[in-house]
């Protein structure tokens, strides 16, 4: 599976508005569930900053190609602070003790 982290930082005034288009990407994923896909989003502590790791069975992880998430990348630009950085990572370990 890959897995691809980004982070960024967005403008205080923009903190509510990021927010309010993850919630929308969340919202198509519940709706629509895409397979093979698992994907978080992640607020840091200075409030700011944000986290998102996206994992895919695909090369091209559909998550992407949902119009929500179209939506919340049209004007990353303009929300950032700091752009977003995107790293392929590789799982070392993992327990999903929530499941």
């Amino acid at each position: 599976m890959r897995t691809v982290m980004v982070r960024y930082k967005v403008k205080a005034e923009a903190v509510a508005e990021n927010e309010r288009l993850i919630a929308a990407v969340f919202a198509q994923l519940a709706r629509d569930k895409p397979a093979g896909v698992r994907y978080q989003a992640l607020k840091l502590p200075d409030g700011q900053g944000f986290v998102h790791f996206a994992m895919s069975e695909a090369n091209v992880n559909p998550v992407t190609q949902l119009e929500a998430f179209k939506q919340y990348t049209a004007g990353i630009k303009d929300r950032c602070e700091e752009l977003p950085v995107s790293t392929v990572v590789q799982q070392v370990g993992l327990y999903d003790g929530l499941a």
